[in-house]
């Protein structure tokens, strides 16, 4: 019986109404590795969205043209997205104004280091017809490189208030 009324509940969850109107049918597509600092913040995206959440490599590049939004994110290397989001990108075919966000976390956050690091992948998805109606950026968890020794950067992070922020944002692409 309980989970008949679980499977209601996700049932009820994924077709309700956001903000009002029907949802749209989307898909984060996401690599999350250290930490899963970015898994967390797809998570909260998607449960707003209704969104399923895939790895880069178990997406065929046309299975994106089943969705109506479509959001890429990952946690942050050397200024960019991890490569297998590249890797993607550089496969799918060219469409007209499909939307779709791009998200990530990093050690360093704010609004020009966001848009910095979000920008390769932007020109990539844009030169193959991808309109990118957002961004949201958080910082992570870090224990990278040196960090390590020393317990890492951003414990705790992303925090309730990184998560409703994300939330917010996904309720903005509605």
């Amino acid at each position: 019986m309980k989970q008949v009324k679980k499977l209601e509940e996700h049932f009820n969850k994924k077709t309700a109404k956001v903000n009002g109107k029907p949802p749209i049918k989307s898909l984060l597509v996401v690599f999350s590795y250290h930490t899963m600092s970015t898994m967390k913040v797809a998570q909260t995206i998607a449960n707003v969205l209704g969104a399923q959440i895939k790895t880069p490599q178990e997406i065929h590049p046309e299975d994106l043209l089943n969705y109506d939004l479509v959001g890429f994110g990952s946690g942050i290397y050397d200024a960019k997205h991890h490569k297998f989001l590249f890797d993607l990108a550089e496969k799918l075919p060219k469409i007209p104004e499909k939307k779709a966000f791009l998200f990530s976390t990093a050690g360093m956050t704010g609004t020009r280091k966001v848009a910095g690091d979000h920008s390769k992948l932007r020109s990539k998805l844009q030169a193959k017809g991808y309109d990118i109606v957002g961004d949201f950026g958080c910082k992570g968890f870090n224990k990278n490189s040196f960090l390590k020794y020393f317990g890492g950067m951003n414990k705790g992070r992303p925090n309730a208030i990184d998560l409703e922020r994300a939330e917010e944002f996904a309720q903005s692409l509605t």
